[in-house]
């Protein structure tokens, strides 16, 4: 169905700290996401160049959220997992053009 209400964040993190930044979101509003394993690559002079120690090991948390809930979710995630903490965390969201699947707010409540 199309949207023009949703965005979807990603927050990529070393491994470990997925669920942290899922307990962040949740503070925040969002009702759930998708953790995905993933391998950072980096050529070395990039990573001299950036300052930061290059983690092959992330973590992706996708989220689907509605526009309203989208400043607040990113910068309590940037926050919390930016690149100075130990997540070395990278947030950003994307718009989304369609959406299936979303169990949203009223429809939960006409179901119980």
């Amino acid at each position: 169905m199309k949207t023009e209400n949703h965005e979807v964040i990603i927050a990529i993190v070393n491994a470990g700290y997925a669920d942290e930044a899922m307990d962040v979101a949740r503070e925040q509003g969002a009702r759930g996401g998708t953790i995905l394993h993933a391998r950072g690559v980096a050529r070395e002079k990039e990573a001299a160049f950036f300052g930061i120690t290059i983690h092959a090991d992330k973590e992706l948390l996708m989220l689907v959220v509605e526009k309203e809930q989208r400043d607040g979710i990113l910068n309590a995630l940037y926050k919390a997992m930016g690149m100075e903490k130990q997540s070395q965390g990278i947030v950003f969201s994307l718009p989304v053009s369609d959406v299936a699947g979303l169990a949203l707010p009223t429809q939960q409540t006409n179901q119980e």
